[in-house]
């Protein structure tokens, strides 16, 4: 198995852990937190074209993440290239 091909199963896999700690995160959304956790994507745009998904619905399931959950927060808008970046809200383990 390549190593690009290992990489994504694991994605894959974190996404899916992702889903089952909370039934009401959506595929994307939990893709979002992967990225974000790893370090692989931390705006809508680079994440869009990381899983070729269009950016409209990124950024839609982004905001919804970011409203409701409370799991990370939207940190800048560029209004001109409707970028926005993300980061994982602190959460106290304790």
């Amino acid at each position: 198995m390549s190593e690009e091909a290992s990489e994504a199963d694991r994605f894959l896999a974190l996404v899916a852990a992702a889903q089952d700690r909370d039934i009401r995160v959506t595929s994307i959304q939990a893709g979002l937190l992967v990225a974000a956790e790893l370090g692989i994507a931390r705006d809508s745009r680079a994440f869009a074209r990381m899983l070729g998904i269009a950016r409209s619905l990124v950024l839609r399931e982004l905001n919804g993440l970011a409203e409701r959950e409370g799991l990370l927060q939207i940190v800048k808008r560029d209004t001109r290239t409707m970028r926005a970046h993300y980061t994982l809200t602190a959460r106290d383990e304790t």
